[in-house]
């Protein structure tokens, strides 16, 4: 069949499904015409912020499509008139209809009247011309949305449940003043590559400031998706390790920590150890669709297919709207964070020490030493610290990759198969692909993205037991590699570090690219 017969056949395919949808909202809106008769007089469930218009709406709005002018604020009511005493507690069938006044609108199409995409072009060096990432669907925003799915990640589905018990006002606009970042990361060459960064928003940290005229003069719902802070960490190891003097206090990196105080409120004499200076970064992941899918070789229609089938069809409109080409997964974030300035990250002269950890919470919190993941950790906090004491500069990224990806059900799950099958190196990846059908799931082709957000562009030490051929897939290289000491090894963690071994996850205790 030729192409110009396929795109005849899915023009009627679409056209089908959007007849469908307009017999389908107004057939429900006739029913809601016999149930709920229109009356001038209006009451409901106040939500503030979505004021009524002057007058009721009448029965021929709701035969409009989802695509016109009619805004979720302009049907806010279809009640009939009541007396609402003050102390009224609405019930939920009365809040879902204030909250959400329209029918359910399960998707979009491109060509739906009034749907204006607000202009986006990844990779520009201009944050006017790249445009703001907008996933609203609040009035505001709703029809120039050009991202699918919401902020936060998997946190947005917390929002909806605090919006849905009326604790979180779903018009409430944040107030971003004096939240700009203390410490600068400015724009990188990579940032004007559509390449070279396509897991998450460059310009994320700066929206408040480059989207100004954006946010207050046409009153788009645009949010920031990457914050930067500074503050202090405090690791008992990192105590226990400037006890023995192997990190010393320098007052600008490491510092004493204030004194200990005994239950009484007086000064207690017990050393109260050490903190560590850094600067850190949140960031959340904003894909650019047509980036990830060739950074992992598969087309932009197979990526968006498996996405839509593959989470339980939680995106519909990865498939109907193919004219948007930035998707807000909801997925776990990633932390940076930099020992020492962080401007020197960009400054090829200056020593830079890496590591890049994927989330390990039994180990990395509760101390489990089944694996290296909390003695890696340290150890790299530990050279990262030295680094920017010999006037370098020390990053440590934090990926939210629970067990390999898998997720820490299926960890235990594994976990439990390997102790009672027989806890041996040659079965360590082999339980694994029993439990979840693939040993590891964190595709790292993504990580380099956060590096060239940095302007990193050389890499002196690297504190990974795997080869990363950085320098192959992005053009940053990578002086020296090396793995955690052997004596820092857990005891029970030597069945996992044999078996990586075995599996090629490096070739040397120390190697140079």
């Amino acid at each position: 069949m030729s192409t110009s017969t396929n795109d005849a056949v899915l023009v009627q395919i679409l056209a089908q499904l959007n007849a469908l949808q307009i017999s389908q909202q107004t057939l429900q809106a006739k029913l809601d015409a016999l149930t709920m008769p229109v009356s001038p007089q209006r009451s409901g469930v106040p939500i503030p912020g979505r004021q009524e218009p002057e007058t009721s709406p009448t029965i021929s709005t709701l035969l409009l499509s989802p695509s016109t002018s009619l805004s979720r604020t302009q049907l806010v009511s279809f009640s009939p008139p009541t007396s609402t005493p003050p102390d009224h507690v609405s019930t939920d069938k009365e809040r879902e209809k204030a909250l959400y006044p329209g029918r359910v609108l399960l998707t979009t199409y491109p060509d739906q009247n009034g749907i204006r995409p607000f202009p986006l072009q990844w990779g520009a060096s201009d944050p006017a011309v790249r445009g703001p990432v907008i996933c609203s669907r609040l009035p505001s925003s709703i029809k120039q949305r050009n991202a699918l799915g919401a902020h936060s990640g998997s946190y947005s589905i917390y929002r909806a449940l605090a919006i849905a018990m009326g604790t979180l006002n779903p018009t409430h606009k944040p107030d971003y003043s004096k939240t700009e970042p203390p410490v600068p990361i400015l724009p990188q060459p990579a940032w004007y590559d559509p390449t070279k960064i396509v897991s998450f928003d460059p310009w994320g940290h700066l929206v408040p400031q480059v989207f100004r005229r954006e946010v207050e003069e046409l009153g788009l719902d645009i949010r920031p998706s990457i914050a930067v802070t500074k503050a202090h960490i405090k690791l008992s190891e990192i105590d226990e390790s400037a006890k023995r003097g192997e990190i010393k206090i320098d007052g600008r990196v490491v510092l004493p920590t204030r004194p200990l105080m005994n239950a009484d409120g007086t000064e207690s004499t017990a050393d109260p150890g050490v903190e560590i200076n850094v600067s850190k970064a949140a960031v959340e992941p904003v894909w650019y669709l047509p980036g990830v899918a060739e950074r992992f070789g598969i087309s932009e229609s197979l990526l968006r297919r498996a996405l839509f089938e593959d989470t339980g069809g939680m995106y519909p409109e990865l498939i109907t709207r193919p004219d948007i080409k930035v998707f807000l997964p909801p997925i776990g974030n990633l932390t940076v964070y930099i020992f020492g300035p962080p401007e020197y990250m960009e400054d090829e002269t200056k020593e830079l020490t890496l590591r890049v950890h994927d989330e390990c919470n039994g180990s990395d919190v509760f101390g489990s030493d089944i694996c290296t993941c909390k003695p890696y950790l340290i150890f790299a906090i530990e050279e990262c610290v030295r680094c920017a004491q010999r006037g370098g500069v020390g990053v440590v990224v934090y990926f939210r990759k629970e067990g390999r990806a898998l997720g820490e059900v299926t960890k235990y799950l594994v976990y439990n198969l390997r102790k009672r099958g027989g806890d041996t190196a040659d079965k360590y990846f082999k339980s694994t692909e029993l439990i979840a059908g693939v040993k590891d799931m964190r595709f790292q082709a993504l990580m380099p993205d956060v590096l060239h957000w940095l302007g990193i562009k050389k890499i002196d030490n690297m504190v990974s037991m795997r080869n990363i051929t950085l320098s192959c897939q992005s053009g940053i290289s990578i002086l020296r590699r090396y793995d955690i000491p052997e004596h820092l090894i857990p005891p029970d963690s030597r069945v996992e570090i044999d078996a990586k071994i075995a599996a090629g996850y490096f070739t040397s205790r120390e190697t140079g690219h």
